[in-house]
């Protein structure tokens, strides 16, 4: 791939390059669209959040990120006074928080889903002018930007369909290099396949995630990702059947260790929800049962 500037014209529509994750660059990906990396790279947010200009003359800000002072200021000085909209595919605290001062700052319309109600890990002080519902469509004079409901990391995700590029801002939904935790009983196993599946229904070219580079091919990205999951998922059959024959149970500190032998150990505490999250699938299923902590065949 290649490499542009901020102010260079893009020779492929989709560039994949890791130099345009520096933080607080407006990165231009395609004529309508801009990227600015948040300052919070971690284990769970790889190089950091990305935030999404589109548009020029009415501009769409897409997951605001962090409230982080620079990262709002570097949204602030690439959208000026053309920022219209506000819009947040989901609650959890490294996407939504900078809305606030986003939509002071602008008088901006602030689009989203609310947060759950009960669940810890959320931004409560998201308060959405215009709450979505699945296939509302936003239009601009240059854009047209479709929201797509897609729980299964949490029940408040949204996905939008920038149109006029095939372009899917994926939030969480889908992440480049990395599978999305799942955390019940806001995640949701059932809920994330049948989303993931539900995308292959609209004309999607390229993912543009919430934490990493731009994923073109994305029928065969999404291919993928479920094959994963249900491999995954017959990899908790397997080791629950071995570890639990006869009348016997057994818990998830049991079990994580055999399922996710091929990830390190350190991860394991936060595979061990996603794992929880295929058991309570499988339990939906008939498959298996859970009597509190303890886990055993049907």
């Amino acid at each position: 791939m290649w490499i542009t500037t901020p102010t260079s014209t893009p020779r492929s529509p989709f560039p994949n390059c890791s130099d345009m994750l520096d933080h607080g660059i407006p990165w231009r990906l395609t004529p309508r669209v801009r990227r600015i990396v948040a300052p919070n790279p971690g284990a769970m947010t790889g190089p950091g959040t990305n935030t999404y200009l589109l548009g020029y003359e009415d501009v769409v800000v897409v997951d605001p990120g962090p409230a982080i002072p620079s990262h709002i200021d570097a949204i602030l000085a690439a959208g000026g006074d053309n920022i219209r909209y506000v819009v947040v595919t989901h609650t959890h605290p490294d996407h939504s928080p900078a809305w606030q001062a986003v939509a002071e700052a602008t008088g901006a319309q602030v689009i989203g889903s609310p947060a759950p109600i009960g669940d810890p890990h959320q931004d409560e002080s998201f308060a959405p002018q215009l709450e979505l519902a699945h296939e509302y469509r936003l239009t601009t004079p240059e854009l047209s930007l479709l929201a797509l409901h897609t729980p299964g990391h949490v029940s408040n995700h949204y996905c939008f369909l920038l149109e006029e590029d095939r372009m899917l801002f994926a939030g969480d939904h889908i992440m480049n290099g990395s599978t999305v935790v799942i955390i019940p009983p806001g995640g949701d196993m059932a809920a994330y396949i049948a989303s993931l599946r539900m995308l292959q229904d609209y004309p999607v070219e390229a993912i543009a995630p919430g934490h990493g580079e731009v994923i073109e091919d994305s029928d065969r990205e999404i291919d993928k990702l479920v094959r994963h999951r249900l491999q995954r998922e017959r990899k908790v059959m397997k080791n629950l059947e071995a570890l639990c024959q006869g009348t016997k149970s057994c818990t998830l500190d049991d079990l994580v260790v055999k399922v996710y032998d091929d990830v390190d150990p350190s991860l394991h505490p936060w595979a061990k929800l996603s794992m929880e999250a295929h058991l309570i699938k499988l339990r939906d299923e008939g498959h298996v049962q859970q009597d509190a902590a303890q886990w055993s065949l049907q």
